[in-house]
């Protein structure tokens, strides 16, 4: 069987996505999702994503990450998955789609893609790191000299310890950098450090809300090593968040067909 399929990044986070409108690719073959996202052996990228119909949407969302397992939420995914769906002629100045962690809306700019996010209802605050779920779970640590940190050997062990071992954690490390937050993400599934992460610099954002560091009281400027996102969020009186979006650029990089 031939599979065609795109290849997209947002910030350095890339993806290989497949229009499954058709139900051609098997969701299930888990194995085939480790292989092609192999970067030897395969196209190589941090995560996979379907295309797929459904009813009362412009598409679904069906997101792996390259360890081959279908995870949760990827904030840059979905921007990335958007602007494949605009290409398609599936969606214009909007989207509306369903993914793992529920209803998604964007506004579509070509090649730049502002996401809407799920609420955040609580974040956990330890005197050393914060803990919250933005689509995906996130451990959020304030960090100095973030540029030389060694995140691949500290964040595998924060991801591996007794708390976080057996579901897994994406982890985050933040500085102030200028008038930007440099954030830099060890992520499960990947189990390494990505270029960008969305739904984790969209955490490290509320965190550095709620620590005075973002900069302004309704938005974060990021910095990651594969680009510059923007998150934008509503913080409420009782410490939760609402209005989360996601701004970045969302890229194609090129196309072909895999024999599978």
């Amino acid at each position: 069987m031939k599979i065609h399929f795109y290849k997209y990044q947002g910030t350095g986070n890339d993806f290989i996505i497949i229009d499954n409108r058709s139900m051609q690719f098997d969701r299930k073959n888990n194995a085939l999702v480790a292989k092609l996202c192999d970067r030897r052996f395969g196209i190589g990228a941090d995560g996979l994503m379907l295309l797929q119909s459904k009813a009362g949407y412009d598409f679904e969302m069906v997101y792996y990450n390259s360890d081959g397992n279908e995870s949760s939420m990827c904030g840059n995914g979905g921007r990335c998955i958007v602007e494949f769906a605009r290409s398609l002629g599936l969606v214009n100045e909007k989207a509306f789609f369903v993914a793992i962690d529920g209803e998604h809306e964007a506004v579509v700019k070509p090649g730049f893609i502002s996401l809407k996010m799920n609420d955040v209802k609580t974040v956990e605050l330890n005197e050393d790191f914060s803990f919250l779920n933005t689509g995906s779970p996130h451990y959020v640590q304030q960090v100095k000299d973030v540029e030389h940190l060694d995140v691949f050997s500290e964040g595998k062990k924060i991801r591996y310890n007794e708390r976080f071992k057996k579901e897994g954690t994406n982890v985050n490390f933040i500085e102030k950098s200028g008038d930007k937050l440099f954030v830099r993400t060890y992520e499960r599934g990947v189990e390494g450090e990505t270029y960008s992460c969305g739904t984790g610099v969209t955490a490290a954002a509320l965190v550095a809300s709620i620590k005075g560091i973002a900069g302004a009281p309704d938005h974060c400027a990021i910095k990651t090593l594969g680009g510059e996102l923007n998150v934008k969020f509503s913080r409420l009186s009782d410490g939760s968040f609402n209005n989360i979006w996601l701004e970045g650029p969302a890229t194609f990089v090129f196309k072909g067909e895999v024999d599978a």
